[in-house]
């Protein structure tokens, strides 16, 4: 049996996206060089990609204005929303949890480097 929470996480865990997701819901309504200077380490190819692909799945709205000169801006969609409580949740846990994770890290760093040490003799 495949994991159900698989192709969830390849849709909103892929590179980019949660970032974006994240930044639309806690900013509301954003054009695109806003957007990046919320997010610096994405590249305007990048964000051009991952931006058409969360509008292909239905997670962001994109809506053009034909002003002079025109502008284009982003928002989550309805479908998109429905992440926040799921990012609430990630964060909460990221908050309780996260020094955890990092002293288990440093625990099994240290233990793999002693063994090391001994086996080099």
């Amino acid at each position: 049996m495949a994991c159900p929470v698989s192709p969830v996480g390849d849709i909103i865990f892929s590179r980019w996206t949660t970032p974006i997701l994240w930044t639309l819901g806690h900013h509301g309504t954003l054009r695109f060089n806003a957007l990046q200077r919320l997010i610096p380490e994405i590249t305007p190819k990048i964000l051009t990609s991952r931006l058409r692909q969360l509008e292909r799945d239905g997670l962001i709205e994109r809506t053009y204005h034909p002003d002079i000169p025109p502008r284009v801006e982003y928002a989550l969609s309805d479908l998109g929303r429905t992440l926040t409580p799921v990012f609430r949740t990630l964060t909460a846990w990221g908050t309780d949890h996260l020094a955890e994770v990092e002293a288990a890290r440093r625990a099994y760093d240290t233990a793999r480097a002693e063994e090391e040490a001994w086996a080099d003799g």
